[in-house]
């Protein structure tokens, strides 16, 4: 059964996500982490949503974001491809880093809204990466949000 698509909302909250093809590495350096918190900004940030909340982790990432329009898929669509051509070409490889399209939930009411910031923080601990989600580099934990 096809996957329905979710309509996003101004003003809404998602959690937004996707992992590696066939369980591999996206982000194979500290660079490589950087170069995609620069590509959230520049397709994401200053376009489409505000980030919350956000822990990248080798092999997928997570973003808590609030919509500011409704073209949230375009903008996910063009920072992946955005991220994905400068791997392939950086390392030379072919071919997707994602697993298919993103995945997003709606954020219904402040509890759930809590206890989504509060996991994706603990994505590195429960990894067994750090002790303390304030080790992780790659994760908002120490800063309220990316801009």
């Amino acid at each position: 059964m096809p996957r329905q698509d979710l309509t996003f909302q101004p003003e809404h909250f998602y959690h937004l996500y996707n992992r590696s093809n066939d369980r591999n590495r996206v982000f194979f350096g500290r660079e490589n982490y950087l170069r995609f918190l620069h590509l959230i900004r520049r397709y994401l940030i200053e376009q489409a949503l505000d980030v919350l909340a956000y822990c990248l982790m080798p092999s997928h990432y997570h973003l808590l974001v609030r919509c500011k329009t409704d073209a949230i898929s375009e903008a996910i669509q063009r920072l992946s491809m955005a991220y994905t051509k400068a791997m392939n070409r950086r390392y030379n490889r072919v071919g997707s880093l994602f697993q298919g399209q993103f995945r997003a939930i709606e954020v219904d009411g402040d509890e759930y809204l809590y206890h989504l910031a509060r996991y994706i923080h603990l994505n590195p601990v429960k990894a067994g990466m750090v002790a303390h989600p304030k080790e992780w580099e790659f994760s908002s934990y120490s800063t309220t949000h990316l801009g």
